[in-house]
């Protein structure tokens, strides 16, 4: 690739879901893009772009420009390339997620009206690659990502080429040639968050080794025995790793943790940077310091990560917004709150969705007159521009008078010794309006009661926001994302 080829990449003004692999395959060539267990994929960058160029030729003969796609296969990069693929045709991919049911992925085919569902490169793609990619701006629509439906059926989020490779053009200057990385992930392709771990990996020249279902074993084995130096997860992935022994594990060499889609608990962050190192030293293998630990904030809506709470070794720094992008918390009529004070976190920026497909009245809630996204999230004013996040709008409890925002609680909660995991709820109650109550999960070998619990909570946080009730399980409910 010539020099100014480079600085157009970089740029990224022309740059598409498209015409992603096909520049990095001109940019990186032979070098390993993604390697998979057993005989899963195992790609250069340059083979990477011919199965993305093959399938978009399959693609352009059963679909026409502007038609929605469902890729709904298995999870794992292939999945990454037919949307990919799809993009490069000129439709627009609709990634849903494999742990759906029928009734779910029916309803997301019926809902973007789908011309055609993909299950696997195989069944699609030609043996004569799409060489010119159908023409498309920065601005289309390039995926439809559906919401995961918790508070009704999911809805359809349309993202821009723009939003969806946020900065990957910039993310080209890394000079990820001059030391060895590779990053280890378990995370559902179809996720927002695993889609654009993707798309920043590859823009940085990071290898990949996807393993397509997470595993705490199978994770902690991949990271110890290849010398991984990046992990991105969840937070319910770290809190398994941590149960299946992870300080017991050799797991120095990873100088970078991630995570995002949820709340991560502060000591959760702060152990597992001890587990990592900053640099392991050449020739004697000795390692010095502790991992950095980054975690995002995002959303479907934002097509990703536009916050992170970047946590190096010895300190943590607050949330801050990542370039052009812009937050603020506010009251119900979209003024700024004052400082110190909660409300509604909205986010101005690229990623931001363009609406939600066929539905305008959603799109009017979600967006503001002058292009601010309502996320539903509450967030406190901090000095500087900064803000915090105290948790879901819809959660928060109102408890005799006062505001209970369960996630603090739930933080609290998880700093007990034999907490695993904790989440808090509000109960109706005839006298106070609602109350707070707090379903946990146990550590591995707890003794910990129901009423220990009660009492230990009555100790270390404020009458208020005590939960009244409290309830031992053995699992937390989950979605597939």
């Amino acid at each position: 690739m010539s020099l100014s080829e480079r600085a157009a990449l970089a740029r990224g003004h022309d740059l598409t879901l498209g015409t992603l692999l096909e520049r990095l395959g001109r940019l990186r060539g032979d070098r390993r893009l993604v390697e998979e267990p057993g005989d899963g994929l195992h790609l250069t960058f340059t083979e990477g772009a011919d199965v993305v160029a093959r399938v978009a030729a399959g693609i352009a003969a059963e679909a026409l420009p502007g038609d929605r796609v469902v890729v709904a296969a298995p999870n794992g990069y292939e999945f990454f390339l037919l949307c990919l693929g799809v993009s490069r045709a000129g439709a627009v991919p609709v990634p849903v997620n494999p742990q759906m049911r029928e009734n779910e992925v029916a309803h997301v085919i019926d809902d973007s009206g789908a011309a055609l569902v993909v299950r696997s490169a195989a069944e699609i793609e030609d043996e004569k690659p799409l060489d010119e990619p159908y023409p498309a701006t920065p601005d289309d629509v390039a995926a439809v990502f559906y919401t995961s439906g918790t508070t009704g059926k999911p809805k359809g989020a349309e993202l821009s080429h723009r939003a969806l490779l946020g900065s990957a053009g910039a993310a080209t200057l890394f000079p990820s040639g001059l030391r060895r990385d590779e990053l280890v992930c378990a995370m559902p392709v179809a996720h927002i968050a695993g889609f654009s771990l993707l798309v920043m990996a590859g823009a940085l020249g990071v290898p990949v080794y996807l393993l397509p279902k997470f595993r705490p074993d199978d994770v902690l084995d991949a990271i110890e025995s290849r010398r991984a130096t990046v992990f991105v997860g969840v937070p319910a992935m770290y809190r398994m790793m941590l149960e299946a022994g992870a300080e017991e594990r050799d797991l120095r060499s990873i100088r970078l943790w991630a995570s995002g889609a949820d709340a991560m608990p502060a000591d959760l962050v702060h152990r597992f940077k001890r587990m990592g190192a900053t640099i392991t030293l050449p020739f004697v293998g000795a390692t010095v310091g502790q991992a950095t630990f980054i975690d995002g904030y995002g959303m479907v809506e934002l097509a990703g990560g536009v916050a992170m709470k970047v946590s190096p070794p010895g300190f943590d720094l607050p949330l801050i917004a990542m370039p052009r992008y812009s937050l603020k918390a506010v009251d119900d009529d979209g003024a700024e709150v004052a400082m110190g004070e909660v409300g509604e976190l909205v986010v101005k920026g690229p990623g931001v969705l363009r609406g939600y497909h066929g539905d305008q009245e959603a799109t009017r809630r979600a967006l503001t007159a002058d292009g601010w996204l309502r996320t539903g999230d509450l967030a406190r004013r901090r000095p500087f521009g900064l803000v915090t996040l105290a948790g879901r709008k819809k959660h928060v409890i109102k408890h005799g008078g006062y505001s209970v925002f369960a996630v603090e609680v739930e933080t609290s909660l998880e700093e007990h010794p034999d907490v695993a995991e904790a989440a808090v709820v509000g109960l109706p109650d005839a006298r106070k309006g609602e109350v707070p109550v707090a379903v946990v999960r146990c550590a591995a070998g707890s003794s910990l009661t129901e009423d220990e619990l009660l009492v230990w909570c009555g100790e270390h946080l404020a009458e208020y926001k005590a939960p009244v009730q409290a309830r031992i399980v053995d699992e937390l409910p989950r979605t597939g994302t």
